[in-house]
């Protein structure tokens, strides 16, 4: 699949919590580094996405804020 975002991190799904509604995925894209993102229950089964999964986090954001 061609995608346009240029922010691809590629790595392991390491967790899931799902809620009612949306699920967290937790993804490690290297070691002690994971991206975490709320997507729809719906998605993670769409996907297929299990503990151990490859996944890929895509961002795309035309801002980005940090805090310290």
């Amino acid at each position: 699949m061609k995608l346009s975002a240029r922010n691809q991190l590629a790595g392991k799904v390491v967790e899931i919590k799902e809620g009612a509604v949306n699920a967290t995925v937790k993804i490690e894209i290297a070691k002690d580094i994971v991206i975490s993102s709320t997507i729809s229950l719906d998605a993670v089964k769409e996907l297929r996405l299990t503990v151990g999964s490859d996944a890929t986090a895509v961002i795309k954001a035309t801002s980005v804020m940090v805090m310290a």
